[in-house]
Parts: C-alpha cells; sequence; structure tokens
C-alpha cells in the first residue's frame, strides 16, 4: 500500500479522503527537519502546506517520494529544481484559495483608501479626528495588475465592479484574453506611469524578484497606493520605505514579506502602511478548498499516474490516464530503441522530432514527449526522468518539435521518432497492436513489423546471401535462443535491417564475433 505523509496542519477532510481512496496516510504537523529527513524514506507522497521546507537535502533520503502537493500556491518552500531532477513531481492548487487571496487584496485596497486601520485605532483611542482622516474614493481610478492569472483576473473583475479601469502588466497575458477580461494590456513601464493603485499577483521567481526595484518604484505616479498579497520579495522593501516616507507613495498594503514570520520591520512604524500576517488563504472555505484537492490531485496520481496542477510535469487528467498507459508504453519503447542507437552511433543529439498521426494525433502530447524524451535521453545522459527530460533536452542545446498530422495513415496510431545528430538522421516508428501493444513499425525509412523483445540485437548488412545463415550459425554456436526474427530492406541488393529477439543479454565477445561476419555493417544490442 502506498503512503501519504501530511507534514503541515491541513483540514481532517484531506486525511479522509485519502483513507477512502486507499491509501495509507500519516498526519505529523510541526516536525524538525531533521525529524521529517528520518522518516520520509518510507513514504511515496508528502502534503504540505507553507510551514515545511522541501529541500535538496530531505529529497536526497526521500528514496520512495514520487508527489509533493502543496495546499496553496506559493512552491517557494519547495527546491524544484532538485525535485525535478529526482523525478518527484511538485503539484499546487492554485484555484482552491484565488478568491479568498482576491478578497484580500481588495479588502487591502479599501483599507488603505480611507484610512481604516488608522481610524480604527484613532476611535478607540477615544479620539473623534473626523477632519484627520481624509480618504478617496475608489471609482474611476487606475487599477494596475502585475499578474493577472487566476488572482488577478478575480480582482480585475472585483474592481471593474467598483467601477475603476483595470491596467495589466503579465507577460504571458494574450491579446484575447486581456479582452474577455476586460483590461487594457500595457507594459510595465507604463503601468507603473498610469496606475493610482497597484496589486501584485505575481509567483516569486528569478525573474519577478524585486520587480518593484528601487528604479520601478521610481517611476511610479506620485501618490499611488500599493497592495501585495502575492509573495514577499516582489518589492525592494527598503525602497519602499524610502518612498513611502518622501510621499512619493501615498501608502501601501502587505500581506507579505521578504522575510516571513514579519516580527520587526521599519515599515511598521509608518502610519500609511496596512500590514497583516499572511492572510491572503486565511478563510474557512479556502483552508478546506485546498486541503480537499490537494489530496484529490496527490491520491490520483499515486493511484492512476494522473498529473494535475503540476510545476514541473506536464498534465494528464484522471480521465486520459488509463486511455494515455499503452501510448506511454509505446513512447517509453521507442525511444529507449532511438536512444540506444544513438548511443551506438556516439553522436552529439542536435534535434528530436516527434511525428503523430491517426489516433496519435487527438492525444494531449506533452507526457507522451516527455516519456519518449526520458527514454531517449538516458542511454547517453544520467538522472533523466519523465519531469526532467524536456528540461535537459532544453539545457544540452536540444531542440525538441511536435508535429501532429492531421492526414490518413496507413496505421490507426502511429508515431515516429527521428533523431538528427552531428553524424546524421534516423527516425523508428511504432503503432499499437490492437490497442495496447507497442510494434515497431519502421526503422530508418524501412518497414519492420517487430514486437519489442526483452533482449533485441539490430543488425544493419548488406542484403546479399548468406548473411543469415551466418549469423544464426553464430548465435546457435554460443547457445543464444532465437525467439523472433525480423527483416526489412530498402530496396534488393542494397541496406537491409535484422531484428532479433533473443532470451539472454549477448556479451560484448559474441556482438564482436558478429561484427566480423561478412556483409554485416552494424550490430548493437538492445534492452527494454
Amino acid at each position: 500500500m502506498q503512503k501519504v505523509l501530511i507534514s503541515d496542519k491541513l483540514s481532517p477532510a484531506a486525511v479522509e479522503i485519502f483513507l477512502g481512496r486507499g491509501l495509507q496516510v500519516d498526519v505529523k504537523p510541526g516536525l524538525a527537519p531533521a525529524e521529517l529527513r528520518d522518516i520520509i524514506g518510507a513514504y511515496d507522497g508528502l502534503a504540505i502546506r507553507s510551514n515545511t521546507k522541501v529541500t535538496k537535502e530531505l529529497l536526497d533520503v526521500a528514496t520512495h517520494l514520487k508527489v509533493v502537493g502543496r495546499a496553496g500556491i506559493g512552491v517557494d518552500n519547495v527546491d524544484l529544481k532538485a525535485a525535478t531532477a529526482r523525478g518527484v513531481v511538485v503539484m499546487n492548487t492554485p484555484h482552491g484559495n484565488a478568491i479568498t487571496t482576491a478578497e484580500h487584496a481588495i479588502a487591502m485596497m479599501f483599507a488603505l483608501a480611507r484610512d481604516i486601520p488608522e481610524a480604527t485605532a484613532s476611535t478607540k483611542a477615544g479620539k473623534w479626528e473626523k477632519n484627520r482622516f481624509m480618504g478617496v474614493e475608489l471609482t474611476g481610478k487606475a487599477l494596475g495588475l502585475i499578474g493577472a492569472g487566476n488572482i488577478g483576473s478575480i480582482v480585475a473583475d472585483r474592481a471593474q465592479g467598483l467601477h475603476m479601469r483595470v491596467l495589466a502588466y503579465d507577460p504571458f497575458l494574450s491579446e484575447t484574453r486581456a479582452v474577455a477580461l476586460g483590461v487594457e494590456k500595457v507594459e510595465l513601464d507604463d503601468l507603473l506611469a498610469r496606475a493610482d493603485f497597484m496589486t501584485l499577483h505575481a509567483p516569486l521567481t528569478d525573474a519577478t524578484r524585486n520587480i518593484l526595484s528601487r528604479e520601478a518604484l521610481a517611476k511610479t505616479k506620485k501618490g499611488v497606493f500599493i497592495i501585495n498579497c502575492a509573495r514577499g520579495g516582489l518589492i525592494d522593501e527598503a525602497a519602499l520605505y524610502e518612498a513611502l516616507v518622501d510621499g512619493h507613495i501615498a501608502g501601501a498594503a502587505l500581506d507579505v514579506f521578504e522575510t516571513e514570520p514579519a516580527k520587526q520591520s521599519p515599515l511598521f512604524a509608518l502610519p500609511n502602511v496596512v500590514c497583516t500576517p499572511h492572510l491572503g488563504a486565511s478563510t474557512n472555505e479556502a483552508q478546506e478548498n485546498v486541503a480537499l484537492q490537494v489530496a484529490e490531485q496527490i491520491a490520483d496520481f499515486l493511484l492512476t499516474g494522473a498529473v494535475t496542477n503540476a510545476i514541473n510535469a506536464p498534465s494528464v487528467s484522471a480521465e486520459d490516464a488509463p486511455r494515455l498507459r499503452p501510448y506511454m508504453e509505446l513512447m517509453h519503447k521507442l525511444g529507449a530503441f532511438a536512444g540506444q542507437l544513438t548511443q551506438a552511433q556516439e553522436g552529439v543529439i542536435r534535434r528530436i522530432a516527434i511525428e503523430y498521426e491517426g489516433a496519435a494525433a487527438s492525444l494531449n502530447h506533452k507526457p507522451l514527449t516527455a516519456a519518449a524524451l526520458a527514454a531517449l535521453l538516458s542511454p547517453v545522459m544520467s538522472g533523466v526522468n519523465m519531469v526532467n527530460a524536456p528540461i535537459t533536452a532544453r539545457d544540452h542545446g536540444i531542440e525538441v518539435a511536435e508535429t501532429v498530422h492531421d492526414r490518413a495513415s496507413e496505421y490507426q496510431t502511429l508515431v515516429r521518432i527521428a533523431v538528427t545528430t552531428d553524424r546524421g538522421t534516423r527516425a523508428v516508428a511504432g503503432t499499437l497492436f490492437a490497442g495496447s501493444k507497442p510494434r515497431l513499425v519502421e526503422i530508418k525509412g524501412i518497414p519492420v513489423e517487430a514486437d519489442f523483445g526483452r533482449h533485441m540485437l539490430y543488425v544493419t548488412n548488406k542484403d546479399k546471401p548468406g548473411f543469415i545463415g551466418r549469423f544464426g550459425e553464430t548465435l546457435a554456436k554460443h547457445g543464444i535462443n532465437i525467439a523472433t526474427f525480423h527483416l526489412g530492406r530498402a530496396a534488393a541488393g542494397g541496406d537491409a535491417i535484422c531484428l532479433v529477439s533473443v532470451d539472454e543479454d549477448v556479451s560484448e565477445a559474441v556482438l564482436n564475433e558478429i561484427r566480423g561476419l561478412p556483409l554485416v555493417v552494424q550490430v548493437t544490442a538492445l534492452s527494454f
């Protein structure tokens, strides 16, 4: 039975989901890092919030771990690079607390606009400073969104209900999506110059860290209000303090800080700063939603292979997983075939092209391509898996191309993988026999119908009489039994292919003897 560890406080409903799906679950919040390292090796899944730090050191001893699920959006407490390298899928729950966080941003904006926290403190202190707290209306003001994803789009909708004009900066926002949201897509400098209020809804990455830097803050409209309910580190806090003190920025509302818990900060002393302790997702509804979602996602992955909301792997729905399973096996075997031939050729891979025809053309290709890349690159690169294969290819300068053919195929479904190295291009193609059994149908443009065997020999030879007899005699002399024998050729008298499945691994000595036979061009031992 597969085991899941919940290492942060989650709703009890998550435990019930795991148990109801037939998984064993342990709930151990508050473990020290050393304690977590001592036990993590026994678990297949890990459910966390923000307290647990999934470090490289933890992942190094998490020998059975397959998936980490974060009940929430941000995964900056997970070493994504290390998780990807180990083939651990990292998921989050981007929708479970989106409404709650968006509502908190709107609430913070109101608090800033009407000085609500300061007015509350003043009134409770027995003062009646009606003339001191002169606020501003939101109606007609320009709201600048930095990030227009799940949360940002909800904020935009709420702001439009307040009759605000919404500007949006997001490199991934298409013009079509901007029109659908009713926002004006702008560049960052334009947003900084025009926004009366700015709210951040971006993840913390190398590209977004200090996106509101000292230089960026200097470009803002004088009197702007800034709200951050996304991630600490998006704003240069020292520069923000200075801009608040000199009056260039009218006020700031911060739910997140560069260092958390934020027990002290110069910002706390400023009357025009509203602060909350990372409450963006802190509603009963949100806590329940993210707990349920992360439990369902982890359970689906462990039990069916479905991948939902993964940060470092292509998504596969629970409905698609059974349909894709035989294709995943086909892609793995085709990739392994191409990779072993490439290793034998000792060429440097420049390009990998994958073509989908027939029924394969309508599938979710990202996980299929990832499976093929992992199997193809494994013989020539260490530590490659489905999760890190696309990144590994990119980091090694390998171009990966996918082509979907909307055309009639000789086979009901067909996949072709072509590998280009500095020595040339070779391709292999395969199909599914009876809908589920992987089968080779083409090697280097030569038709060859063959099932995949555990141990195989791939031989390129001249199409002349005498080869088959000498080849068979050599195998028989060494007691190697032939299970299947497949032949193919481009043209009579030209190059031919012999693909043989044998009952055992073939030693290098026997391979060298075969290479010495007349008419033999190349011999490669394959294993699947």
